[in-house]
């Protein structure tokens, strides 16, 4: 039989005796526990201001609020951090704090992370070190969070010294802290250091980890480090599925976004406003439109961003008249359009041709909502006028506006003049953008290839030697093929494939036949002072060619080939991947620089080549 304590054995030998009374001490030590608890309680339940004005001024009349740190400390966080809040009101509170310890702080400076103040944030860190106050493991998640928002790397580093230094170089929450700050601070290998040295990881480590490498447009890297965090059986959460989802935008990568799309029907019961838009927009740059539409017909509410998002990706497909269309629907549907939906509308009017119905939705932004043009408006006018021939319109339109234009809108002016040859408003186009952006090389190549068409050699070789002596260097073009589940990369020229000889044999068939369809290799597109042999054997293997035969080796007959290039793409290009989809019957989807071009039956849906 187990015996009772002694305490409670002398209890049950003299059941009917009175208690002593207690020391007074004890007594005060009670009442104050019970008002401390009564003040929590009360903090609770605040819903507002009013309501904890008159909580804070019972504890004022108590004399809880400096006498004990937990009941000031309580009083700080619940101002600091509830939504109905008041920073300056916490900061008021703190301030009368005797001796402030580590609860009180951290709860500051999660306020001021909240309240988009992260300076001060790190400012009461240093304070807190100045007062000999030792921080905790919740001190440091709170305290990097304001580095990354700032972005603060030197600062964040200096801390993450202090992690050590106390002790929670192993703390889960420290740990993932750090990763994000340091992604956010585009140091994608310090943040691969932290995560490559934790013993335990979460999904929150790797949701950190791949969002830092989507930030930074590591598309390819997101796709690793996804399928890593799936071989090592986590579950990801909706941020993390969001970044792969941009990946797999920007890499054309459709297959990998369509299983994600599928594991997100089998496991949320509903898909929020955020993860349906990044469905949209993977659809939209994979080149599956109709899927994209899909989704956004489906969904129950919709926000000024997933209309922008529809608008623009049919913009990029060349449906100009749908994306103008659902702009309407907007509209009846009582949303107000922001200066990001009008970037959409007026991209449409430009990739359409539509220069008329531009300039009425010009002044519409302008007169109907009242929202002035930015420097991207005026830029998308450019484009339009441009696209249209209007050079000299568009020229005029750069020096009335009533910004400095930027090297963007110089950029439109001169690709347009590149298409249009007029190398006078190219040169002068040229000028301007090697005084604003004196390190793009695409400028450039522009230039240099314009003389090229010109036949005007000598200066063509004076702007490369100009590249050259700016220590400038050209970024290959490439283009991105997604076959068997695995996303294929190739440049001009490209020998590296394993499946290089069948590739070329490929090239050879589909040469062969297109000469049947009167394809001749257009030269004029190599733009180098060689003979037309050598002229011929360097647009065989252009990187969209290329990509283009491994697809047909390895795809399915009737199957859609979906091509991602970084390139405008060239006449030679657009000729002969129009009469591939004719002979080989398939329908050729490829995103460049600028748009997407659908081919099928030997026709382009931009209509304008």
């Amino acid at each position: 039989m187990i015996r009772a304590p002694v305490l409670h054995q002398a209890h049950l030998l003299i059941p009917h005796e009175e208690p002593s009374p207690l020391p007074s001490s004890s007594s005060h030590c009670i009442e104050c526990k019970s008002r401390e608890q009564e003040c929590f309680y009360l903090l609770q339940r605040c819903k507002c201001m009013e309501e904890f004005k008159q909580v804070h001024a019972q504890v004022l009349k108590l004399g809880l609020d400096t006498a004990d740190n937990r009941c000031a400390g309580g009083l700080v966080a619940a101002c600091a951090l509830s939504d109905w809040g008041s920073m300056s009101y916490a900061c008021s509170i703190f301030e009368q704090i005797d001796e402030p310890d580590a609860f009180a702080y951290n709860s500051m400076m999660r306020g001021h992370v909240k309240d988009c103040d992260p300076e001060e944030a790190i400012l009461l860190y240093n304070e807190m070190q100045h007062r000999g106050v030792q921080p905790d493991n919740y001190t440091f998640p709170s305290l990097l969070k304001a580095c990354s928002h700032v972005p603060a790397l030197q600062e964040g580093m200096q801390i993450h010294g202090h992690v050590f230094k106390y002790g929670f170089e192993d703390d889960l929450f420290v740990q993932n802290s750090l990763i994000n700050l340091y992604g956010k601070c585009g140091d994608v290998k310090l943040c691969c250091g932290v995560f490559e040295q934790m013993d335990h990881t979460s999904v929150a480590s790797w949701s950190a980890l791949i969002s830092s490498h989507a930030r930074l447009g590591l598309w390819g890297e997101c796709l690793r480090l996804f399928e890593g965090m799936n071989c090592e059986g986590w579950r990801p959460d909706e941020s993390t599925l969001v970044s792969v989802l941009s990946s797999c935008a920007h890499l054309g990568a459709l297959h990998v976004g369509r299983c994600i799309h599928g594991f997100l029907l089998r496991n949320m019961k509903e898909l929020n406003v955020i993860v349906q838009t990044s469905l949209i927009d993977m659809y939209v740059k994979c080149g599956a439109v109709e899927n994209g539409l899909a989704i956004f017909h489906q969904m129950g509410r919709k926000n000024l961003f997933s209309y922008s998002v529809m608008i623009s990706g049919l913009a990029l497909h060349g449906r100009a008249e749908e994306a103008l269309r659902i702009f309407s629907d907007m509209l009846e549907e009582g949303l107000e359009p922001d200066d990001v939906i009008y970037v959409g509308v007026l991209s449409a009017c430009s990739h359409a041709g539509f220069l008329d119905e531009g300039h009425r939705y010009f002044d519409m932004m302008r007169n109907e909502h009242r929202i002035e043009p930015t420097i991207q408006h005026y830029g998308c006018m450019v484009d339009l006028m441009g696209r249209a021939g209007r050079l000299d319109d568009a020229h005029e339109l750069i020096w009335r506006m009533p910004m400095k234009p930027n090297s963007v809108v110089w950029r439109c002016l001169l690709s347009a003049s590149k298409v249009h040859q007029n190398i006078e408003i190219a040169e002068t186009a040229s000028r301007e953008l090697f005084q604003l952006d004196p390190h793009n090389t695409s400028d450039y190549v522009l230039l240099s290839n314009l003389y090229a068409q010109c036949q005007r050699w000598e200066d063509a070789a004076k702007t490369r030697t100009e590249m050259v002596t700016r220590g400038l260097n050209q970024v290959p073009g490439f283009s991105l093929v997604e076959v068997k589940k695995k996303v294929h990369k190739f440049v001009s020229q490209d020998k590296t494939h394993p499946e290089s000889e069948a590739i070329y044999e490929m090239i050879h068939q589909m040469e062969w036949q297109l000469r049947f369809e009167g394809y001749r290799p257009d030269t004029s597109q190599v733009l180098l002072d060689i003979d037309e042999e050598e002229k011929k054997l360097r647009l065989r293997a252009h990187s969209q060619k290329l990509a283009t035969a491994l697809a047909l080796i390895h795809t399915c007959q009737g199957s859609t080939i979906r091509i991602v290039t970084n390139l405008r793409m060239c006449n030679d290009c657009h000729t002969y991947t129009r009469l591939i989809s004719m002979i080989f019957e398939r329908t050729i989807v490829v995103r460049d620089r600028n748009r997407f071009h659908h081919f099928t039956n030997g026709t382009c849906s931009c209509r304008l080549r």
